[in-house]
């Protein structure tokens, strides 16, 4: 459909304007190609996808026969889903563990990585409970609690107020050599990122 096709003479302003962007969208499809969604998941195959696209469509329907349609669509895809995603994990798992007996470490931790399983970034607030029983969730009083408990841990009846530590006397040919701070930093440079040090 072209745009000298469109009758500017009949309908009103919104009528023009959907067929303006109809034609606009099919022209643009027809020289690019359109573009197919992508599943956020791997195992969500198109056919899913087009199966979550019907099922939103007759989300909004009130009638009976529109409810009984969601809900068996519903059902098929939140079925076909779950089979899917069980391959999908049976087939990564596998292959997880061919590559953990072939010794290929690389390959395993990257299949691992690429299953989601990421670190957790930084401290979650999850809140901690007082000896009351109260849950707290705000942020400073988790840290007084945490002040208190401690206090309380380390308080002592007995306790000195200051602890003298007294050097211990060394044979000088048993120090060994002396740490240099550039040592120190050659030896963090050499160490990989994330990597623990093997003793």
């Amino acid at each position: 459909m072209k745009l000298s096709a469109i009758e500017c003479v009949s309908g009103s302003a919104e009528v023009q304007q959907k067929k303006i962007k109809g034609c606009a969208l099919d022209n643009i499809s027809d020289l690019v190609g359109k573009v197919e969604k992508r599943a956020r998941k791997p195992w969500i195959t198109q056919e899913m996808i087009s199966k979550m696209d019907e099922r939103r469509k007759w989300k909004n329907f009130n009638t009976e026969e529109g409810r009984r349609k969601y809900r068996r669509l519903r059902n098929e895809l939140k079925r076909a889903t779950e089979k899917a995603k069980k391959g999908y994990l049976e087939n990564a798992c596998t292959e997880i563990m061919g590559f953990h007996r072939t010794g290929r470490y690389v390959l395993m931790y990257m299949k691992t990585k690429e299953l989601g399983w990421k670190e957790t970034q930084g401290i979650q607030n999850i809140g901690i409970e007082d000896s009351q029983g109260n849950r707290i969730v705000d942020q400073k009083q988790v840290l007084k609690f945490w002040e208190n408990y401690v206090t309380k841990l380390y308080e002592r009846p007995n306790r000195p107020e200051n602890i003298e530590d007294e050097p211990e006397e060394v044979d000088t040919d048993e120090k060994g050599p002396y740490i240099v701070l550039s040592d120190v930093v050659k030896a963090i440079k050499e160490m990989r990122n994330t990597k623990a040090t093997r003793w």
